[in-house]
């Protein structure tokens, strides 16, 4: 820990711009190296939710045929719907405290614990979905830190290091999306029964791994949060104070008005977008395997690299977005670059094949699953590898499944890969614009409920379009996120001079070292001609 510290501390030591009394070079370096952690606390949590997602349907049709789609959607709504619940209240504990530290530790504890139950739900002889439920609740309990985490960045920054510090923030949550998939996807060669660790009670296979590895981070963000290597630095009211020359920070509050209708419009949008994205890494695997008759290894193994190509993408469009805002304003491009990519992305996904697609009717299903039982119990003589899996689109589950055209692969990529495109560039944007709406106040409360509407439709996203999905089929569902995109694309086009956002505070900072600069050059000139 103390070598990574030094290492990042290293990296800051010639960046310090600022030659005024708020902070020492030393105390800079320390600032951003909390900043630092707090990114890679905010990816871990977005990791701990996407890394199981692709591959929680099947894990769960592992260890309870009968739970169901419809409960597979509540095991995925369980982890946002805890993150809805604790996010207010673990804000309401670091402002109590004052600090960030305890309720992190706290809740990284928390999230080692559940993710160590995630992987041994085979320890439990009856009620292992109930169990799964249970163990991402607790995960999204823990998540609920992001808010926190959010607000301690604007705490943490001055103003002109904070479009910087929130898109990172961003970056961190997109990436900690797509990353999931891939690392679920990698571990695919353990296969679906993997090896013992004791013998018929606790295995280690492609499902069990992902979270062993979420384990595994959470013991080093757990690290480095403890007193000697994780220093509190918050200087957006130093800096606030000394530019309007007061003496509180509630002063300071006072010269920046909230235009909530903008910041409530960039909430309600905040909620459509994660949404749409959010579903896809819901329903893709299930999808994969109804519409292409796939085995569950290789509809994982399928969305894991389909996302790993767009977390590269993902790094590309972060890449882009300062040179696009330099020529357009923020919200242009997080119109067309991020809603619209988006729209575009799900109207994809309406089918384009010219059939349905393969069948396959419950009593089919019940006589493979039989006949590989009784294989690997070595009562049937075929080999197994020859059975393979069930595949197909359950025909009596999702009757649609008979008439309703199916999705070719072609547009299932090429829909993933555009809507890739746009969700960093909406989301960042989104998230930069809305800090700058708020100005220096303290961002703990609307962080909180950002953050929530992002948790809440990570809820409602699987629940109800695993619902649309297994009763009216891929037409209705992304029928339905076509139009919620489309008609946001068109809100913001109509709101979006409001939504161009120069704070009062970055023009006194520009005008401020302006200034300085003109002195500095006048001081120059009068001793040359001194001299």
């Amino acid at each position: 820990m103390d070598y990574i510290k030094k290492k990042l501390n290293s990296r800051e030591a010639s960046k310090n711009p600022f030659k005024d009394n708020l902070e020492s070079d030393e105390e800079y370096k320390e600032r951003w190296f909390s900043i630092y952690v707090i990114y890679f606390t905010t990816f871990l949590m977005s990791l701990g939710f996407s890394i199981v997602v692709t591959g929680v349907w099947p894990y769960l049709d592992k260890l309870d045929p009968t739970a169901g789609k419809p409960f597979m959607g509540y095991v995925v709504g369980a982890n946002p719907f805890g993150q809805m619940l604790f996010s207010p209240l673990l804000g309401w504990w670091s402002n109590k405290l004052g600090s960030i530290r305890m309720p992190l530790l706290v809740t990284l504890a928390v999230f080692a614990i559940a993710s160590s139950v995630y992987s041994s739900l085979e320890l439990f002889t009856s009620y292992r979905k109930y169990w799964m439920l249970g163990a991402r609740f607790l995960v999204g309990v823990s998540s609920g830190n992001v808010a926190a985490c959010s607000s301690y960045v604007s705490a943490a920054t001055r103003v002109s290091e904070r479009r910087k510090a929130v898109s990172m923030v961003s970056l961190a949550q997109v990436l900690g999306f797509v990353v999931g998939p891939a690392v679920q996807a990698a571990v695919v060669p353990f296969g679906d029964e993997g090896f013992w660790l004791i013998q018929d009670r606790l295995r280690l296979n492609m499902y069990t791994v992902a979270g062993w590895f979420n384990v595994f981070l959470s013991v080093i963000n757990f690290c480095l949060f403890l007193p000697m290597v994780f220093n509190e630095h918050k200087i957006a009211a130093k800096e606030a104070m000394m530019l309007q020359g007061v003496k509180t920070e509630k002063e300071t509050w006072k010269s920046v008005k909230v235009d909530k209708a903008a910041t409530l419009t960039l909430i309600l949008l905040n909620f459509v977008l994660i949404f749409n994205f959010m579903i896809m890494e819901t329903l893709g695997t299930s999808v994969a395997m109804d519409q292409f008759a796939w085995t569950k290894g290789q509809a994982i193994s399928f969305m894991g690299v389909l996302l790993s190509v767009g977390a590269l993408l993902t790094c590309a469009c972060f890449v882009m977005i300062n040179p696009l805002c330099k020529r357009f304003s923020e919200a242009q491009v997080m119109i067309w670059g991020g809603f619209l990519l988006m729209a575009i992305g799900r109207i994809c996904y309406l089918p384009w094949g010219s059939a349905p697609p393969t069948t396959i009717t419950d009593m089919e299903k019940l006589d493979i699953l039989k006949e590989l039982q009784m294989c690997k119990l070595g009562t049937n003589t075929t080999n197994c590898d020859l059975i393979g899996e069930p595949v197909g689109c359950p025909v009596q589950s999702q009757p649609w499944c008979a008439d309703e055209n199916k999705i070719v692969v072609a547009q299932f990529v090429i829909g993933s890969l555009i809507g890739t495109l746009g969700f960093p560039v909406g989301l960042t944007l989104l998230q930069t614009i809305f800090s700058k709406l708020l100005g220096s106040r303290p961002q703990g409360t609307w962080m909180g409920i950002m953050t929530g509407s992002g948790s809440l439709s990570r809820i409602l996203g699987p629940v109800l379009m695993m619902q649309i999905y297994t009763s009216y089929g891929p037409s209705w569902t992304f029928g339905v996120t076509s139009c919620m995109l489309i008609l946001s694309v068109v809100w913001l086009y109509y709101i979006s001079d409001s939504l161009v956002v120069e704070p009062k505070e970055t023009k006194d900072v520009e005008m401020e070292a302006l200034n300085e600069e003109k002195s500095e050059k006048i001081d120059e000139k009068l001793d040359n001609s001194i001299k």
